[in-house]
């Protein structure tokens, strides 16, 4: 643990801005502004994923880097495992590394219904190629797809679907397979490996094990923040108070909504905590005759595009044999056995594009949200698990398991069909959600959206937003890009207020 939390007492500390989080959107913002030479204080409530030995099981690593031991998660008519970081670099350190740019027709949408300009034609095309540059994206090799992806495209070609390999920030990337664990190597450039350290070398300060309790406001401005610093089993050891006349808030759409309203910046009636979207997701596993070896190459590796339109979208995925066992079927000896033949097993992951909105309330001092996934969806997730079962027998598989419960196992494409068409109810998947987004979402219309274009909070002066909480709607796609492609425009949009003194 950090030397430094390790010191107990309270701490003041004086920043031109003070930015709260080091994912996608904070490690952004405070780079940007560091390096027009503005003086930033960084705030983690993490560690650095760097002092968690990179040999440690995933169990272990999972406990230290994300939040609630990995097990974050939605109320509602069904429990939706919703995973984010905890560490320095955010959920950067513990995804997948995934970098597209949101479809045109989203950016239009956004636009066009929202308010936000600049955003459709190529609008933001600058911010995306900057941020694209800074982490090396490029599409994953063809000797790093991974057996488990060569047998989705052998499958989906053999039914006339287009299969893409994904772009990532990955560098040196030598396919070990834990990306979700925090890279041993270093190759994904997670925020912790590209932006904080550029953010650092520039001049910003970075502090970690400070989890930040409140923004101060003062006659309707910004005057900074209050923490609670941590020790090594995250006891509170001592407060952190910072004086800065702006806040940029980048902690997450699951929890940026709570912090504003412990800051009693979301009055009855706003916006914030509104419009929760989760690309909803879940995997389905197959069973081969062949070796398949689904730990070698990188897990999330490839991508079928062919039902993007209809909100569905098949990618990559593959868990360590200790986090698979508990998801399959079987019990006693027929789960001994079907884990006996891990070697034989794919899997991948279907994610859907949700039209169903949550929301995020703190109660009880945590924020919690709330998300009724509705039939709509429902019915989209069916069919997304039934075309990559389907895609899976075509590529030659025993048996399928969807992640179904009236359906664990199928041994047949007609039974893989029949799935689209079982009465199935939200309940009955085994979901995850990676993409939390648009709680305290953007826009032009004050009566629609809680910040404004440049990502400032309406209602107070001196505070931004800068994370996945700005969505208007779903963005379909992997959101981090965007994410980091809007913080750029944001930061540049405060080091010219700060020239103009507006």
């Amino acid at each position: 643990m950090n030397a430094e939390a390790e010191r107990s007492g309270d701490i003041e500390e004086l920043a031109e801005v003070v930015v709260i989080g080091t994912g996608a959107g904070g490690a952004v913002v405070a780079c940007e502004l560091a390096e027009a030479g503005v003086d930033v204080l960084l705030l983690e409530e993490g560690d650095h994923s760097a002092r968690v030995p990179a040999g440690a099981p995933p169990l272990a690593r999972i406990g230290a880097l994300y939040r609630d031991g990995g097990m974050s998660g939605t109320v509602g008519n069904t429990f939706i495992t919703v995973p984010i970081g905890r560490t320095v670099g955010g959920t950067t350190t513990i995804n997948s590394g995934t970098c597209w740019r949101a479809p045109e027709e989203i950016l239009e949408r956004w636009e066009r219904e929202f308010g936000i300009p600049a955003l459709a034609g190529g609008g933001l095309d600058d911010e995306y190629a900057r941020v694209e540059k800074a982490l090396g994206v490029a599409p994953v090799p063809e000797e790093l797809l991974g057996p488990g992806a060569r047998l989705v495209r052998r499958g989906a070609e053999a039914l006339g679907f287009e299969t893409t390999p994904l772009p990532r920030n990955a560098i040196g990337c030598r396919g070990t397979g834990v990306c979700a664990f925090g890279c041993p190597r270093h190759a994904k450039q997670s925020t912790d490996v590209s932006y904080v350290p550029r953010a650092v070398a520039a001049g910003a300060r970075l502090r970690t094990c400070a989890r930040v309790e409140r923004v101060l406001v003062e006659g309707g401005r910004a005057t900074g923040v209050v923490a609670t610093r941590l020790g090594a089993r995250g006891e509170p050891i001592g407060t952190l108070r910072v004086r800065a006349a702006r806040v940029v808030v980048a902690a997450g759409a699951l929890l940026t909504p709570g912090l504003l309203a412990a800051s009693g910046l979301a009055p009855r009636g706003s916006e914030i905590g509104l419009h929760l979207r989760l690309h909803p997701a879940s995997r389905v596993a197959a069973l081969f005759d062949e070796p398949v070896r689904s730990w070698e190459g990188v897990p999330q590796s490839l991508q079928v595009r062919d039902f993007e339109a209809e909100g569905i979208v098949l990618q990559g995925i593959w868990v360590p044999p200790q986090l698979l066992a508990p998801t399959l079927p079987g019990a006693g000896a027929e789960h001994e056995h079907r884990m006996s033949a891990v070697g034989r097993m794919a899997s991948f992951g279907a994610l859907i594009s949700d039209t169903t909105e949550g929301r995020v309330r703190r109660i009880g001092g945590r924020s919690l949200p709330w998300y009724r996934m509705n039939a709509s969806d429902v019915g989209r997730m069916r069919r997304a698990l039934s075309l990559l079962s389907r895609i899976y027998f075509a590529a030659g598989a025993r048996e399928v398991d969807p992640g179904v419960r009236q359906a664990p196992v199928l041994r047949s494409v007609a039974e893989a069909e029949a799935l689209e068409h079982l009465p199935l109810r939200a309940a009955d998947f085994e979901l995850m959600a990676f993409h939390p987004m648009g709680t305290t979402r953007m826009g032009g219309d004050a009566k629609r959206s809680a910040v404004d274009p440049a990502g400032r909070l309406r209602g107070v002066s001196g505070v931004y937003v800068a994370d996945a909480s700005l969505f208007p709607s779903s963005s379909r796609l992997n959101p981090q890009l965007t994410i980091m492609a809007l913080a750029t425009r944001i930061a540049r949009g405060m080091v010219a207020d700060a020239r103009t003194g507006t």
